[in-house]
Formats: C-alpha cells, sequence, structure tokens
C-alpha cells in the first residue's frame, strides 16, 4: 500500500530487491584446459566441464586458453566475450545430482 499510495502522489515507488533463484551462479574459476569450478547462490559447489566434442559452433572459440579465461558471471549466468553463456538451472541441476556437468 506504501508504494500505491507513492505512486499516486506521483513520486517513485521503493526499490524492489533483484530476484536471486538458488541456482544463480554467484562464484566461478577457470580450471584449465575446459572446465569450471563454480559454486550457486544456495551454496552448492561442483565443475563444469568441456569435451572437445562440445566446441563447435558458437562454442568453438573456448578452444583458446585465452578466451575460456574470460569466463564471468552475468545475471547468475556464467558468460564468455560474443555472448557466449550456460543455462544456471541446467547447470544446477546437474552438479546437484552427479557434482559435474559435462558438455559432450
Amino acid at each position: 500500500m506504501t508504494d500505491w499510495e507513492l505512486c499516486r502522489s506521483k513520486l517513485a515507488p521503493q526499490a524492489i530487491a533483484p530476484l536471486i533463484m538458488h541456482w544463480n551462479v554467484v562464484s566461478i574459476e577457470p580450471i584449465l584446459p575446459l572446465a569450471l569450478a563454480v559454486r550457486f547462490a544456495d551454496g552448492t559447489e561442483g565443475t563444469v566441464r568441456f569435451e572437445s566434442t562440445h566446441l563447435t559452433g558458437i562454442f568453438s572459440t573456448l578452444k583458446d586458453p585465452e578466451v575460456f579465461r574470460q569466463a564471468h558471471i552475468e545475471s547468475g549466468a556464467v558468460c564468455w566475450p560474443g555472448e557466449i553463456d550456460l543455462a544456471p538451472d541446467a547447470m544446477y541441476r546437474e552438479i546437484r545430482q552427479t557434482g559435474e556437468w559435462v558438455l559432450r
């Protein structure tokens, strides 16, 4: 109701905190060659590993160790330059089950 009254008075409502999902990635560490140690918002930890057979198409640039090391987090997802990213929910599900997500 407070926000409603602020809006009716032509004032800005209070800011809403961003939604944090349990599968949001909060830290990563590249482990060469072609693996990442990841930690999620709920504390779950595991490894993401790329097999060379997965490094085709858009993922082919990750063959370069310098590019692979540029892994970073954007909005809870692992990303690289060139609009490459990994689905955090799928990563989370597999790591919760086996401790590792292998991309083949």
